[in-house]
């Protein structure tokens, strides 16, 4: 494919994506296929020669879009958004073509330093404060992880690389398996699995933090736990405190829990993958209060702030603490700025040594929607979440099993867990929308997130009127099987 021929199948292909996303509410949202499905639809090996291409175009909607779930249909309503725009496409393609490896500044100076500056724009948008900026001379800053997992686990490393040198250095005798034998991190027994992941990966012990009814941990809960470990020779040493936790969107008392884990000298990491978007509006800002007593801050712009995965943005206080932990410095990778202490290096700030040119991302959105519309497409989310609450209310065999602050409702049906987990598999057995469940205090639960940016009012009445269908016709069968039990009884 040369030049040419590149511009024409470019137009072809944006004309495609154009008419996927505008006619994507048409399509079955969740597909109708088993595993390994794909196998028998193409060769055994690649091809030997080239093949045209017509060819590969054509097998796009035999072979790839039978399988395809649509997240970005606005009958899918599952786990939480994966964000979405036109500008934010446009800039991925900008970024195939650059095709630079960011791991220096050498390596492409205006890959790291527009992700400098888009994180302190993002940060000021957040009201973040002063100590989690670059800036020109700030000592913290801001980097793109590709998730969010990734952030908690260099968070974790990183602390973990802290509070060894902190012992070591007034106790220089101890060994570094000693100490990390005795260190324990905490999080709540809501957090994401990816927590628990870090700890396995760091090979340290993870407690589960007890919830209150509202799902969040609290500091007298975290003061208990310390002083118990403490006095079992253990050495606290990380706290992973969540807003808007996967399950429900529950929030961690951080006002509370970041005084104790400064005392302590505990790290402190704030995860607010799904809800971090919405602190860019005023009225949901206070969910951040708090965050001054972190040493790092994550959320995910690809889940609601437009920006397609993956963008994962970062904040630390100090940045030569993440530095510390993971800079190597052999000779191919050196170069002449890299010790001005104007640019930044971000091989050092994360797992892989190199990275996109993701903050390209972020600059077409940011400028292209502006933050009014952003905080307009947070705040018309958090209005349809609302209005399927009010709907769900309203129908007294159902029940809400959470506070609803931003844009997931979790509900259930009165009655049993087997009750609940029925209606959940012939809602998505139909295909029409598509739904998953959570466990809160021991009770199945049904979770309704807003995802999809082309997602309105009448796309929510109608899965709406799909649920409440469905559970008509589930309890009518319930009620027909009791009384034929009844009779049966009554009878014999």
């Amino acid at each position: 494919m040369d030049a040419a021929e590149f511009r024409r199948r470019g137009k072809e292909m944006v004309d495609y994506v154009a008419d996927y996303l505008e006619n994507i509410e048409k399509r079955q949202v969740y597909p109708d296929v088993e595993p390994g499905y794909l196998r028998s639809l193409i060769p055994e090996e690649a091809p030997e020669e080239a093949e045209s291409y017509e060819d590969v175009v054509k097998d796009i909607e035999r072979v790839i879009m039978p399988g395809v779930t649509h997240w970005h249909s606005p009958y899918f309503y599952a786990y939480f958004p994966t964000a979405h725009s036109f500008p934010a496409m446009l800039a991925d393609m900008l970024c195939g073509a650059i095709g630079c490896i960011g791991f220096s500044w050498a390596a492409s100076p205006a890959c790291t330093e527009l992700e400098t500056v888009m994180l302190d724009w993002l940060g000021k948008m957040l009201k973040l404060p002063e100590d989690f900026l670059a800036g020109t001379e700030g000592r913290g800053g801001g980097v793109i992880q590709g998730t969010a997992s990734e952030a908690t686990l260099i968070a974790f490393l990183a602390a973990r690389s802290k509070i060894v040198k902190l012992i070591q250095a007034d106790h220089p005798d101890r060994s570094e398996t000693d100490i990390i034998s005795k260190l324990v991190a905490y999080s709540s027994d809501q957090a994401h699995s990816s927590v628990e992941r870090a700890g396995l990966i760091g090979g340290v012990r993870m407690k589960k933090m007890p919830t209150d009814s509202k799902f969040s941990v609290r500091g007298a809960a975290l003061q208990k736990v310390l002083e118990e470990d403490r006095a079992a020779g253990l050495i606290p040493f990380f706290f992973c405190a969540t807003l808007g936790t996967t399950p429900s969107c529950a929030f961690d008392c951080i006002t509370e829990l970041g005084p104790i884990c400064n005392a302590e000298q505990i790290w402190m990491h704030i995860d607010a993958a799904y809800a971090g978007s919405a602190f860019i509006c005023p009225e949901f800002r206070p969910l951040l209060n708090g965050v001054e007593f972190a040493d790092s801050f994550n959320f995910n712009p690809h889940k609601w702030l437009l920006v397609n995965f993956d963008c994962s943005a970062m904040w630390v206080k100090k940045r030569s603490d993440i530095i510390g932990a993971f800079k190597m410095e052999p000779l191919y990778l050196k170069h002449d700025h890299q010790e001005s202490g104007i640019v930044t290096d971000y091989r050092h700030w994360q797992i892989p040594l190199g990275g996109r040119f993701r903050s390209l991302k972020m600059w077409f959105v940011f400028r292209m929607y502006g933050l009014k519309g952003l905080q307009a497409y947070i705040r018309k989310h958090v209005g349809l979440a609302k209005e399927f609450e009010s709907l769900v209310r309203a129908d007294q065999r159902f029940e809400i099993s959470a506070d609803v602050v931003l844009g997931l409702v979790c509900f259930r049906l009165k009655g049993s867990n087997e009750l609940n987990e029925t209606l959940l598999k012939r809602i998505n057995r139909a295909r029409k929308i598509h739904l998953v469940p959570c466990q809160l205090a021991g009770k199945f639960v049904l979770r309704f997130a807003v995802c999809a940016r082309t997602t309105e009012s009448r796309h929510v009445q109608e899965a709406w009127s799909h649920i409440s269908h469905l559970a008509s016709e589930l309890l009518q069968e319930l009620h027909k099987c009791q009384q034929t039990q009844y009779l049966a009884f009554n009878i014999g």
